[in-house]
């Protein structure tokens, strides 16, 4: 039992590296938390520091999702049924979410969790992610915002799974439901902005072009 404990811990220290964060203190002396949508996530990222800097921020947002589900199954043990280990993989991809979006390296401040949840999806679902991920690409080249694409993505993604790949298991399917709530819970300021009209499109910036504006 305390090497499952242990692993949900790990899976929350992973989550809690402050990739954005860690990234704009180190190469370019800015708390990325101050500038453009003050979101320590991918997205902001790409934003304020352009796609050299950004694009490596989303990828190892995505990897920590992946590896802290992963390691409930490089944790495999005959002593575990398979009910166990999905039920362990769905605590770690909690924990490695939540210390994304509440980072303990970062002052528990983090980002909104869409890159983690990509590299989670990718572990445990990786059928469904696909289409979610297709889906999302297209809301944002038809409107041109993240935040549309990630919370209608995750707002159809349990129906996806449920009635495209036919998933069963009534664990994953609460974990895919909790995820179509979990994202636009993160994003309720966008929700705001959107309604308002005063969201702004998705435009990367060169690295100088004023990283201060608000996005």
């Amino acid at each position: 039992m305390w090497v499952i404990v242990v692993v949900i811990l790990l899976a929350y220290v992973i989550g809690s590296i402050p990739t954005a964060v860690w990234v704009g203190k180190v190469f370019f002396k800015l708390d990325i938390r101050e500038h453009g949508s003050k979101n320590a996530g991918a997205t902001n990222a790409i934003r304020v520091f352009g796609w050299k800097a950004g694009l490596p921020v989303f990828l190892f947002d995505v990897f920590k999702g992946w590896l802290a589900v992963m390691l409930a199954v490089f944790l495999h043990s005959e002593r575990l049924t398979q009910e166990q280990i999905v039920f362990l993989q769905i605590a770690t991809a909690a924990a490695v979410v939540l210390g994304h979006v509440f980072p303990l390296f970062a002052g528990f401040r983090g980002g909104k969790g869409v890159a983690t949840l990509l590299g989670v999806g990718i572990a445990i679902f990786p059928l469904s992610v696909w289409a979610v991920l297709a889906l999302f690409i297209i809301i944002l080249l038809t409107t041109g915002y993240v935040s549309m694409g990630s919370m209608i993505s995750a707002v159809l993604f349990p129906f996806i799974e449920i009635f495209v790949f036919h998933q069963h298991n009534i664990w994953l399917i609460g974990l895919s439901i909790l995820v179509a709530v979990f994202i636009p819970v993160t994003h309720r300021n966008n929700i705001k902005r959107l309604i308002a009209g005063k969201e702004s499109k998705f435009r990367p910036t060169k690295r100088g072009n004023n990283p201060g504006r608000t996005v």
